[in-house]
């Protein structure tokens, strides 16, 4: 059964590509798509961290992973590097967790 599940999702994955490359281009062109294909990746992006950050289960949670977005979000406005602000945000969860 898992099996099926695999091949249906891979087919799914195949036609989606093959229908995104079938757009015509002057669609493609209009600046309305333009505009929704630069910003959708920015909402999904925020959407999964949203939902993994304070999703647990069918509620939703504060916690110390909460703590360690708000010093990723701290770290980028100040324009930190990227390195700083992964390991920095993995530091501060796991002290907030031990201290918890």
């Amino acid at each position: 059964m898992i099996w099926v599940a695999v091949l249906a999702t891979a087919a799914g994955c195949y036609a989606m590509k093959l229908a995104g490359l079938s757009v015509p281009e002057k669609v493609l062109a209009s600046p309305r798509v333009r505009t929704v294909a630069a910003l959708l990746p920015i909402a999904l992006l925020a959407a999964l961290t949203a939902v993994q950050v304070f999703g647990h289960g069918r509620s939703v949670v504060v916690d110390a992973r909460a703590a360690g977005l708000g010093f990723a979000v701290v770290a980028l406005m100040l324009r930190a590097p990227f390195l700083v602000v992964v390991i920095g945000a993995a530091v501060v969860a796991a002290v907030v967790r031990a201290l918890a």
